[in-house]
């Protein structure tokens, strides 16, 4: 029998010197992190953000590794290796300083220059110094909108892939409404393009719920069949006398003419759209949260049949959720129309729905994780012009980091294995979305 050491059994002691030697074949790095984020004075938050900041932080030392062995110079050392270890190491560390130094910076804007343009008083100077951190919210703000609309489906058990083609959808209408009244005072006018938008994105996603509701068609199908529909409606109205410009030949649509104020003034992109972005994200929190739609929207999600039985309708809360997903998805394009891209052109929606399947993932289908992932993205997106253009470094490198960031995020077991974290007791597993026989 095995014997006990001051009341305790041998495997929690085996288990501790485990951990405290970095376990088999592990690192003490992973160990100690494992001490820090599993202590008993550890919040719960943190315990939760853990997975998330360590898969951003795992992507980027993953990337760090392809910018070392994309970058030319870097490679030429690599060679030399055995010659010159650590002339290799330094020049392959100052490849991948200057490479994040140039995203971060192009993301969120130089502290240094800010400090200093804001202690010189000048305006212009100031504006300057904090276009990095405009372009970053303003490349958010479209994700905002698109990312709320896949997360709301995936709160009711539907995979909306739909969100490319409700937000052309909106577009459209919001185009349509944007260059024809234009007597109208700036700010109503301006209401009634986010209304056109918002009802056009649920005319284009209520198809696919009454679609499902009625037929059982999955809405995976119908809504990438209809995002190419959308691609085609586009290009067709671009063609007719009323959206076309009369001064152009190319498909162009006549620009809106009432357009989101900027918050920063007119140096800067930084619009009113991403407060309303926010607004949304709000709104979306407290109807899942804290209205009877939303308790349905759930209760549906995780088991149409029980919701069936306790009284719900299935197929209302579907033609619902699809409806509302689409509206949000719309009311980003009309946003976008009104702020960044005042004319309705071919391939408008620049794989916003898309990303936004990325970015209900990587916010565990709720707003405030939404909101959040959108930001991650923007900032990467805005970051990555800036260093190709200061370090030649591919913008293909960015795009890899947040696939790795996803990939990890989406599949936190990876993570916890790597730092040796232990599951939260009762956490269970977190279905999103119902298979295909759902």
């Amino acid at each position: 029998m095995a014997e006990l050491k001051e009341g305790r059994p041998p495997a929690e002691e085996e288990e501790e010197e485990a951990r405290a030697s970095g376990g088999e074949g592990g690192l003490p790095g992973r160990a100690l992190a494992a001490e820090l984020l599993e202590g008993p004075g550890v919040p719960s938050w943190i315990r939760a953000l853990s997975v998330p900041v360590l898969a951003i932080v795992t992507a980027l030392a993953l990337g760090a590794l392809l910018i070392v062995f994309t970058d030319p110079t870097s490679r030429a050392a690599w060679a030399g290796f055995f010659v010159d270890p650590l002339h290799t190491l330094k020049v392959s560390g100052i490849a991948v300083r200057d490479s994040y130094e140039a995203l971060f910076t192009g993301a969120l804007g130089s502290p240094t220059g800010i400090f200093n343009a804001i202690r010189s008083g000048d305006l212009h100077e100031i504006a300057l110094s904090l276009n990095p951190l405009s372009e970053t919210v303003v490349a958010a703000t479209p994700l905002i909108f698109a990312g709320l609309a896949v997360a709301l489906g995936f709160r009711a058990g539907l995979f909306n892939i739909g969100a490319e083609g409700q937000l052309n959808a909106g577009a459209i209408a919001a185009a349509l409404v944007g260059f024809s009244f234009t007597g109208l005072p700036g700010p109503l006018h301006l209401v009634l393009i986010a209304l056109a938008g918002f009802l056009g994105g649920a005319l284009w996603g209520a198809v696919p719920g009454y679609l499902k509701a009625r037929t059982g068609a999955h809405e995976v199908i119908t809504t990438i069949m209809m995002n190419y529909i959308s691609y085609y409606l586009v290009d067709f109205v671009l063609l007719t006398t009323l959206f076309q410009r009369p001064d152009r030949t190319d498909p162009i649509s006549k620009p809106v003419t009432a357009f989101f104020p900027h918050l920063l003034g007119s140096d800067l992109r930084l619009n009113a759209g991403i407060l309303l972005a926010l607004a949304m994200a709000v709104v979306v929190a407290w109807l899942l949260n804290r209205t009877t739609i939303g308790f349905e929207f759930k209760a549906v999600g995780a088991n149409p049949d029980a919701a069936r039985t306790a009284g719900m309708s299935p197929a209302r809360t579907f033609v619902t959720a699809m409806a509302l997903s689409g509206a949000l998805a719309g009311l980003g394009g009309a946003v976008q129309l009104a702020s960044i891209s005042p004319s309705l052109t071919p391939g408008f929606s620049s794989g916003y729905g898309f990303d936004a399947i990325a970015l209900a993932l990587l916010g565990k289908s709720k707003p405030s994780g939404v909101v959040a992932a959108a930001f991650l993205l923007g900032a990467l997106r805005a970051g990555a012009r800036s260093m190709q253009a200061a370090t030649s470094t591919p913008i293909d490198i960015v795009t890899v980091i947040e696939a790795l960031v996803i990939v990890f995020v989406a599949a936190p077991a990876v993570i916890r294995g790597i730092y040796r974290i232990k599951a939260q007791r009762g956490a269970g597993v977190q279905v999103l979305t119902k298979g295909w026989g759902g």
